[in-house]
């Protein structure tokens, strides 16, 4: 039976690359890490864009963005169920109390939609 040579273990270091060590408190390090995921950037390409002087972009206006087009399309359901119920089947299968509760839930939503807008 033939030997063969034990496995290596690859290198996965970036060629002509060198480490750049950083002295932090463990504070500045949890927000580093906080600020690196909110541009989906690894700690080390984050620090290395801004020591350059790059200003990354954040990704977290894309996550915003899509929880306010979640929520206006919510509104748009709503706002569809209540039509349903006053203009096409008036006084039919629609207790006031649900009239009541679906505009209540707008209202919620509509503040949702005020709250997100204002974080964006």
């Amino acid at each position: 039976m033939e030997k063969t040579a034990p496995a290596k273990s690859e290198d996965t270091r970036p060629r002509g690359k060198r480490p750049l060590n950083v002295w932090v408190t463990p504070e500045e390090r949890v927000e580093i890490e906080r600020l690196a995921a909110a541009t989906s950037l690894s700690v080390s390409a984050y620090l290395r864009t801004l020591g350059l002087a790059y200003q990354p972009k954040s990704t977290l206006d894309a996550g915003r963005v899509r929880e306010l087009l979640k929520a206006c399309g919510d509104l748009g359901r709503l706002g569809g169920l209540l039509k349903l119920w006053l203009v096409e089947r008036p006084g039919q299968g629609a207790p006031e109390t649900d009239v009541r509760r679906l505009l209540d839930q707008i209202g919620e939503l509509r503040e949702r939609i005020v709250e997100k807008v204002a974080s964006v």
